[in-house]
């Protein structure tokens, strides 16, 4: 939380203390007052009121004039906030490596039902746009608002083919994205990087233009083979949390389609909101005018203000 005029809280503080000091002052000449008088039974009744419920009222009262100090400084507070509109590019990648089975039926297959599921899940002010890459990297669907067209241009992917130029991906994405506005990219990869730009270059680029990157890992470091080859299939998690890190997204890894479906449907609805600040000040001064006629009610009703 930061304020908008923080000089006002010294005199926050200053009016904090001043009510605590009043609060006090009042109670003990209500109770001076009392014992002038020689009717036990009427000095009893002056002091029926729990000590519990005096303590209570007191604290209420001080937090109230705290909340209220609170909101004059205007108070604000990062909050996720659902976006009217945004960009999301998803990239898939479709080289070699994921022909591998470890993620049954194959890694490209889990990627293709899991991008699906993320667009599914993202909210209408969305659009979506998708990239494939392998030794390249191709726009398969431009920016869209109309998620069903996304989503049937998931059948556009190309079969698992190639290197991986995931440096590419990235930066194709980020020129497909407009200059402001919520923003963001998925990687769909096994983060083996072998070809074209450096991706951490590119990563750490975005990240300075305040475009996170969602990086998903895909594959289990099971042994399996990328099919037709001699090569083991891995996955490079160490580069895709660095990746995600330095740009300001998030790292997941699935290790199989179900956990992958997931992890992209719950993506899907976490990137339609972003971080914004808000102004508190109302929502603090109304509640320190609560927690004050509260406090006036119960000590009218105890008899703790007579």
């Amino acid at each position: 939380m930061s304020f908008e005029y923080p000089w006002r809280l010294p005199v926050a503080l200053l009016a904090i203390l001043a009510v605590g000091w009043y609060l006090r002052y009042a109670a003990r000449r209500r109770d001076a007052a009392a014992l002038l008088y020689s009717n036990v039974a009427f000095v009893r009744e002056a002091f029926s009121t729990s000590a519990w419920i005096v303590r209570m009222l007191v604290a209420a009262w001080i937090v109230s004039v705290a909340l209220l100090a609170l909101a004059v400084a205007g108070p604000r507070i990062t909050l996720p906030v659902p976006v009217q509109q945004g960009s999301a590019v998803i990239c898939v990648d479709t080289s070699g490596s994921m022909a591998s089975t470890d993620i049954a039926p194959t890694r490209s297959a889990a990627a293709t039902a899991a991008a699906r599921a993320f667009i599914r899940r993202s909210p209408p002010g969305i659009r979506i746009g998708i990239v494939a890459f392998s030794s390249q990297a191709e726009v398969v669907q431009p920016l869209t608002s109309h998620h069903r067209r996304a989503i049937q241009a998931l059948a556009q992917l190309p079969p698992p083919n190639g290197a991986t130029a995931i440096g590419d991906a990235l930066a194709l994405a980020a020129r497909m994205l407009p200059a402001r506005g919520h923003r963001v990219i998925v990687l769909l990869t096994d983060g083996v990087n072998n070809t074209g730009v450096n991706p951490m270059a590119v990563a750490q680029r975005l990240g300075e233009l305040h475009v996170p990157v969602y990086t998903i890992g895909i594959g289990t470091n099971s042994g399996a083979f990328i099919p037709g080859t001699g090569e083991p299939a891995q996955l490079d998690q160490g580069a895709l949390r660095a990746y995600a890190q330095v740009s300001g997204g998030t790292y997941a890894r699935a290790s199989d389609a179900g956990e992958l479906r997931g992890i992209l449907s719950h993506l899907g609805g976490v990137t339609g909101f972003e971080q914004r600040r808000v102004d508190a000040s109302l929502a603090f001064a109304l509640l320190a005018g609560l927690g004050m006629l509260a406090s006036f009610l119960v000590g009218s009703f105890f008899g703790g203000y007579r």
